[in-house]
């Protein structure tokens, strides 16, 4: 069917900036140069290509205000051997699903269209990521999906973590479902002993795809990178072959300038995590990282790319007032051109003929003009989430006039607390994770 999106104000892309005023036809889930059908009314609103994020952890979505016992953390090694990695072991099938539909929920009604996502439930690794994907498709929510490989729980979930990565590929290579990919999990650097290190290695080559992978989130990572082989962590990666164009690193705060050489000269992506990296008190990365290939990601904390992308641009604007708005704009790019490398869609993220139908309609009626020069201005200073009326991927409404079209959003909302309850339950019955890198005390 197609379909006219008339009467509205078009971002046809982000990097460059592009605004054009002239209706948008949607034919066959593609954007198409011209056709006639049916003509949904978006005057005063202004068209942009769904946001994409580039690294989260859906399992966080259920949670926030959950109760903690324990001695509060010091560090970030602390903070995840209390928190998240009992959280992560915590985890069954149900609240799998539900925070995946908690997560896709709450991405779609803040104009993410693209999920690129980090996954561990030890005690639920096998067909994890059929349940995240099936649950986000369901919802009509596009997904990145990879599996957390570590052998922080002991070499049994570490090989079955391998397993589950090389499944799902192999799940997606064969049926090539429309809004699902793959990429191969692997946590950091501190928590991957060499042959698995090695393993993921060969899944990501056996299936072409990149290894997606926490790397200098903290300096714990480096400090056991040079105790466990005597180098930093990005050439342990690179010595290992898991370096390349298709590589997503996580966070990058503690690369050094070496380093940051490297993974541009590899192609690699990193995923810069502004909100996360402030929370958990591990820095920031260089200005030599994020003048590389540097995508947006959320780190788990939600899924507005609008409020992420803005937050990242202060930050980064109050060590240099050099930066203008349209570094954000094109970190949001790079983030889309990693969904389209993922789906082969070099189109993904732009409104031009022949791109997939993502896009969000908001109800944003400019109060200053606005075109290719300032559109930063207008989104640093002017847009959010908050402005979202609708949105359609893949040439299919996900959300009109702000409510879910495939899902009942006050349902999902019940069946998570229901879900958020039991899982709190199991957490409050486990102790700190014991796991200790070999850097940690150095």
């Amino acid at each position: 069917m197609t379909e006219i999106l008339a009467g509205g104000t078009l971002v046809t892309s982000l990097d460059p900036a592009s605004v054009e005023r002239r209706d948008l036809v949607v034919d066959g889930g593609r954007i198409a140069a011209e056709g006639s059908g049916t003509r949904r009314d978006c005057s005063g609103c202004l068209v942009v290509p769904g946001n994409v994020c580039a690294h989260t952890h859906l399992y966080s979505a259920l949670a926030r205000g959950m109760p903690f016992a324990l001695e509060p953390p010091t560090n970030f090694l602390e903070i995840l051997q209390r928190v998240w990695w009992r959280l992560d072991r915590a985890l069954d099938e149900e609240s799998v699903r539900a925070s995946a539909l908690v997560g896709g929920m709450e991405a779609l009604l803040t104009g993410t269209t693209t999920l690129v996502d980090h996954h561990a439930s030890p005690n639920a690794i096998d067909g994890s990521l059929d349940i995240m994907a099936d649950a986000l498709a369901q919802l009509g929510v596009r997904s990145v999906l990879c599996y957390e490989t570590s052998d922080r729980d002991g070499p049994e979930r570490a090989l079955a973590g391998v397993a589950e990565n090389r499944r799902f590929l192999a799940r997606v290579r064969d049926e090539r479902p429309p809004l699902a990919r793959g990429l191969v999990g692997a946590h950091a650097s501190f928590t991957l002993g060499d042959e698995t290190l090695a393993a993921c290695t060969e899944v990501s080559r056996e299936f072409g795809v990149g290894l997606h992978v926490h790397a200098a989130e903290d300096d714990v990572d480096e400090r056991d990178a040079v105790a466990r082989d005597g180098v930093r962590v990005v050439e342990r990666l690179d010595l290992a072959g898991a370096l390349n164009e298709g590589t997503l690193l996580a966070h990058g705060v503690h690369l050094d300038e070496a380093e940051a050489a490297t993974v541009a000269e590899a192609g690699a992506t990193v995923a810069h995590n502004a909100r996360s990296n402030m929370n958990n008190g591990v820095g920031r990365p260089s200005a030599s990282v994020l003048a590389g290939r540097v995508a947006l990601g959320t780190d788990g904390i939600g899924s507005d790319m609008f409020e992420e992308s803005r937050a990242a641009f202060f930050r980064l604007r109050e060590d240099d007032l050099g930066h203008g708005g349209d570094w954000a704009l094109d970190r949001l790019g790079e983030s889309a051109r990693l969904a389209g490398r993922a789906f082969d869609e070099p189109l993904l993220g732009t409104l031009a003929p022949g791109a997939p139908a993502d896009l969000v309609v908001l109800d944003y009626d400019a109060p200053a003009p606005l075109h290719d020069g300032n559109l930063a201005g207008h989104w640093i200073f002017g847009l959010s989430s908050r402005y979202v009326r609708d949105v359609m991927v893949a040439g299919e409404w996900v959300v009109l006039d702000r409510e879910l079209v495939r899902a009942d959003r006050r349902q999902l909302v019940a069946d998570a607390l229901v879900a958020a309850e039991l899982l709190w339950a199991r957490l409050s019955e486990l102790p700190a994770h014991p796991y200790e890198p070999e850097g940690a005390l150095r």
